[in-house]
């Protein structure tokens, strides 16, 4: 019930964003990061997870800072300065074909096992690229090489 409380905070914090509402932003923000340290404190402290509750907690997590950082970046108070990278689309066309095999394969009964194994693995090794890549580019961003300036300066 606090994950699915939080879901439903994500909508009314980008809603206030959007209203230029920060103190009701930030309030919203806060209610789910601290819903979410007493959500995990329950759920270790008297065993209290389902199965449902571990895939929507990381879903509420994300989905909640994705949302946050661009209408942040849109308002223009974060900047925007990671472009999309090739291995990145690669990696969202990977879990697309893989999530439409899977659908497919359960829609129709067919199991294509060598290709979705050959797919899960492409999608892995994707999403450890793309994530090294776009770490690469922060560090690369926030140390200034790149743009202008040379390291040591």
């Amino acid at each position: 019930m606090i994950t699915i409380m939080r879901l439903l905070l994500v909508p009314a914090v980008v809603l206030a964003m959007l209203d230029a509402r920060w103190e009701w932003a930030f309030a919203g923000f806060l209610v789910a990061g601290i819903s979410d340290g007493i959500d995990g404190f329950i759920a270790r402290r008297w065993n209290q997870t389902s199965r449902l509750g571990a895939y929507l907690d990381p879903i509420a997590d994300k989905l909640l800072l994705v949302s946050v950082f661009v209408v942040m970046g849109i308002a223009g108070e974060l900047p925007l300065w990671v472009k999309p990278l090739l291995v990145s689309k690669a990696n969202t066309v990977a879990q697309i074909v893989l999530a439409a095999l899977v659908l497919g394969e359960l829609a129709f009964s067919v199991h294509p096992d060598p290709l979705r194994t050959g797919l899960i693995l492409l999608t892995g090794v994707l999403t450890v690229a793309s994530a090294a890549a776009y770490l690469v580019a922060w560090l690369r961003h926030m140390s200034g090489y790149g743009e202008g300036s040379t390291p040591g300066d």
